[in-house]
């Protein structure tokens, strides 16, 4: 929960809009819209986390916003 929840803190806090969730193999998944210089602050941090995180590897896939979000949240 802890990379989730500051992954949100970090993206509301950049105004980007979407979701963060894990995944069945252990990782996390997000899904982000905003600006894209936000975006590409919230990459970069992605690549170390939180202080207790520990991030094997980001992987990044570009797509047009859908403007489907009006938050970033938690799902599960």
């Amino acid at each position: 929960m802890f990379f989730r929840a500051h992954t949100q803190e970090k993206a509301e806090s950049l105004g980007l809009t979407g979701w963060v969730r894990n995944t069945e193999d252990g990782g996390v998944e997000a899904i982000a819209e905003g600006d894209r210089g936000a975006l590409e602050m919230l990459i970069s941090w992605c690549h170390h986390g939180p202080p207790s995180a520990k991030v094997h590897n980001v992987d990044v896939e570009w797509a047009r916003a859908t403007g489907e979000f009006r938050s970033f949240r938690v799902t599960y």
